[in-house]
């Protein structure tokens, strides 16, 4: 057995500032879970501020009005009558519902398929592009679901996680096909087809969300997911994912406006 001199062991420590700067480091995940983290504590606060079981099992909260999107929601002033009576009213120009409609969801089988499907996806790509373009090619992906829904969704509220997780799909399918392999003949590229599919077969689904998220992610991941080889410059893999992003708002404005 062997002994260990303790002011030696003290003084070969790390300083405070050192490992404040590295303590992520074997964090290779962090923004993936993060994110996940995010969206469950919605879930979770909504179910605690509102108080309403029927957000276990999908149904249309006063949080999902206030926080969810649609086409109409942006444009005019709504008033919405609850099964029990009570009205609840919405103002235009919410802007801010392209972001917070991508944080909140109907149901625990909404939350849970679409945070698995993070989970699974996230560890795949933020390693290979880094983190903070990894969360600008998720948020790309999410504003680009916003604009699908409001450029091609009727109806009510909606709301998830799914148009950035079909950004995800998207884009790694494109990554694989950008390094020569065939995205259908893998899990990923089957497990988009398969969502597509459900998105066009099943009522009320977002179809405009699941698209415009993969169509933003797929833009996203032919430059961000080139292969070495074939590499943009380092200052596109940045500029790609803020413009699909700040052309989805603009665009949703637009459209919303007219």
């Amino acid at each position: 057995m062997g002994s260990h001199c303790l002011d030696c062991v003290k003084a070969a420590r790390p300083d405070i500032k050192t490992r404040a700067r590295f303590w992520s480091s074997g964090q290779p995940n962090l923004v993936t879970m993060s994110l996940i983290a995010i969206n469950v504590a919605i879930f979770l606060g909504g179910i605690l501020l509102t108080r309403d079981p029927s957000t276990l099992s999908g149904g249309v909260t006063d949080l999902h009005l206030q926080l969810g999107l649609s086409k109409d929601v942006l444009s005019e002033v709504i008033i919405w009558e609850g099964d029990d009576g009570s009205l609840f009213v919405t103002q235009p120009d919410g802007w801010y519902r392209l972001v917070t409609s991508g944080f909140i969801h109907f149901g625990i089988l909404h939350i849970a398929f679409n945070m698995y499907f993070l989970y699974v996806l996230g560890p795949m790509i933020e390693p290979a592009i880094g983190r903070m373009r990894f969360l600008l090619f998720y948020m790309a992906s999410l504003l680009g679901g916003s604009l699908g829904v409001i450029l091609l969704d009727s109806g009510g509220i909606t709301g998830g996680a799914s148009g950035a997780i079909f950004g995800l799909l998207a884009g790694a399918s494109v990554g694989l096909w950008r390094r020569g392999v065939n995205p259908f003949t893998s899990a990923i590229g089957t497990t988009l087809l398969l969502n597509l599919f459900i998105t066009f077969a099943v009522p009320g689904i977002s179809i405009g969300g699941h698209l415009g998220g993969a169509v933003a992610g797929a833009l996203c991941a032919i430059v961000m997911l080139a292969p070495a080889h074939r590499a943009f410059p380092k200052w596109a893999t940045y500029a790609t994912p803020i413009a699909v992003g700040v052309g989805s708002v603009i665009a949703s404005v637009l459209l919303v406006v007219a």
